[in-house]
């Protein structure tokens, strides 16, 4: 198969390991980590100890380490660097269909590669270009084979030998009008296989081709039907982090840039240290810096990747936005990480009373690394960035490789705008009665989707969590429109985090837009922040009503269609594209933020 190319970034998000993707050749499935292939000599590595602790911890490897995915190049002599794909599915339809009996719809022979002579299905003299059958199955902890079609159709194992087809009774590609067919008379139509807890495709063996070869392993559930290119054939599982540098210690920092070159065994060998220093490369950026000096940040660095386990994703930046020192007109940006507080004079506004702080973040640096990947159901992080430890919805997450010490990840930079509520007006809110009453609301929404997600470990976040994040969904939309990003470039955090206790009381919300690209982006989005009292405003005005009401306004979570985490919510006034949302569009109520025309007494904004 020749060269095909993606973006770096896609290899962690659509087309990750174990994704099945079309080529111009055929339908491949990508490889995992272990047939991903670098130049000799490169140095892919990704530096971010919070990130690296965490998944440490998470996969008890003490050694792992972060790369980027393999970079292409023209140069001859780096060898073949990239990413080996195997080809998937192996049965085919032929290219040369036949009309039905009545003349309503066709039918194509289905074959398997063995049939196939040079890529094509030869009958008679002519020969026929084939193209990979659309359906596979699965399983929910991340297996995928081919469908065995003589058993479908046959209820048994090896069928009967006869010629095999797949007919379409209309043009819609409705599960219910496609039938799998056989010589001998059987046929099926695949509309049995989609019905979640069906037999029909038997028990799942465990198959792993990402893996390659001999990679199946024991499995008891039951496969389901799945059309490879669906959007719920792959949900990559991820875990990103904001950088925060350490400005106290400019040494430190120095040090984890060589930690990789050979300082790190100074952390387990202390007196390996004068031997390290004699590399020229240590040598040079630790020129004048005393044996007791570089001892110590390394002991530093080491206790505080163990202490980054421990403290929550957001909490660290949370506190490093709400801490941000005032906008000087002096300041210039640099390093990976700039935020200054924007003076309160210049966003000041009656609406913006419950608002305490807004923060313009001209400069970050954000690492995302793929932990593994789901099929059917998402499984990504929690409200408080964290990935879920255990099974949780009805699906497992699948690996990488088969016994990786690295993870893929992608350093992305950008800027962003940092909103912070004043805890004393969450806190007054939360007291109203109304309010109270609405939370109960939502919470048995929660309640009816939790009864159909029986493995489900998820809790119910909380009235702050849907204010805030409605309240982010409200405001990314109306800077979309004045401050040039599309709405699918502006990205949300959402922070509800504890100072003591179990109950959140520090609230804030995070609009970013970062691009893999080494430059980042262009500070549009700050420069729009700047007025951001004009966006909180618009915003506000645009949550008080919805293309869709009364019926939004009025909707009851659980009660009136499939969306039980949703109060009045929907597609005219709150989802976005969900690449922006931390939550797949879910935990979201305009009544929380805005009187709407329910009047439920329940907003915390005061409308202009």
């Amino acid at each position: 198969m020749s060269k095909s190319e993606i973006r770096s970034s896609q290899l962690l998000t659509t087309f990750g390991a174990g994704a099945m993707m079309d080529l111009p050749e055929g339908s491949v499935i990508v490889g995992g980590l272990d047939n991903w292939r670098y130049s000799p000599g490169a140095q892919p590595l990704v530096d971010e100890a919070r990130l690296v602790a965490k998944l440490r911890a998470r996969l008890e490897k003490p050694t792992l380490v972060l790369k980027s995915p393999p970079p292409f190049t023209d140069d001859p002599t780096a060898g073949k660097p990239g990413i080996v794909v195997w080809r998937f599915p192996r049965w085919f339809l032929v290219q040369n269909s036949e009309p039905l009996v009545g003349g309503n719809g066709n039918r194509r022979r289905l074959v398997p590669e063995s049939q196939l002579v040079k890529g094509k299905y030869r009958e008679g003299n002519t020969n026929y270009d084939v193209v990979p059958v659309r359906f596979v199955r699965a399983c929910e902890h991340g297996h995928v084979d081919d469908i065995d079609w003589p058993a479908f159709i046959h209820g048994y194992a090896g069928g009967c030998g006869g010629n095999l087809h797949v007919e379409e009774h209309s043009t819609t590609g409705a599960l219910v009008d496609v039938w799998a067919t056989c010589s001998c008379g059987e046929k099926r139509p695949l509309a049995h296989a989609a019905v979640k807890g069906s037999k029909a495709l038997g028990r799942c063996n465990g198959a792993r081709p990402w893996l390659g070869s001999y990679s199946h392993e024991p499995c008891d559930q039951l496969s389901r039907l799945l059309i490879r290119s669906a959007s719920n054939a792959y949900f990559s599982q991820l875990l990103s982090v904001v950088s925060i540098p350490d400005r106290k210690s400019p040494l430190d920092e120095i040090v984890k840039s060589l930690w990789d070159d050979g300082l790190s065994v100074v952390a387990t060998n202390p007196t390996l240290l004068p031997v390290m220093r004699q590399i020229p490369k240590l040598a040079t950026r630790l020129a004048g810096i005393s044996d007791a000096e570089i001892s110590a940040s390394v002991a530093r660095i080491t206790q505080g990747v163990a202490r980054f386990a421990d403290r929550p994703v957001k909490e660290v930046e949370f506190e490093a936005f709400a801490d941000a020192a005032e906008e000087l007109g002096s300041d210039q940006p640099d390093g990976d990480f700039f935020a200054r507080a924007l003076p309160q004079p210049v966003w000041d506004a009656p609406w913006m009373s419950p608002i305490k702080r807004v923060v313009l973040v001209h400069r970050l640096r954000e690492v995302v690394a793929q932990v593994g990947f789901t099929r059917f159901e998402s499984l990504g992080a929690d409200i408080n960035g964290e990935l879920p430890d255990e099974l949780t919805l009805n699906v497992k997450a699948a690996p990488l490789a088969r016994d990786a010490d690295w993870l893929p990840a992608i350093e992305n930079r950008g800027e962003g705008v940092f909103v912070l509520l004043d805890s004393s007006a969450v806190a007054s809110w939360l007291q109203r009665p109304a309010v109270q009453t609405r939370v109960k609301v939502l919470a048995d929404g929660f309640a009816a989707w939790t009864d159909t997600h029986p493995n489900s470990t998820r809790v119910f976040p909380g009235a702050p969590y849907y204010l805030l994040h409605t309240f982010s969904h409200l405001l990314m939309t109306a800077i979309s429109l004045d401050c040039g990003y599309p709405a699918s470039s502006l990205r949300e955090r959402i922070y509800t985090l504890p100072t003591d206790g179990a109950q959140p009381d520090r609230y804030g919300v995070l609009i970013l837009t970062s691009s893999s690209d080494a430059e980042g982006t262009f500070g549009g989005l700050v420069e729009a922040a700047r007025r951001i009292k004009e966006f909180v405003r618009k915003a506000l005005e645009l949550a008080s009503l919805c293309s869709n009401d009364p019926i939004c306004a009025h909707h009851q979570p659980g009660e009136h269609d499939h969306a039980p985490l949703l109060g009045s919510a929907c597609h005219g006034c709150l989802l976005v594209p969900e690449t922006s949302c931390e939550q797949r569009n879910e935990f979201l109520d305009r009544a929380l933020v805005v009187p709407t025309v329910e009047s439920c007494g329940t907003e915390f904004f005061t409308l202009p």
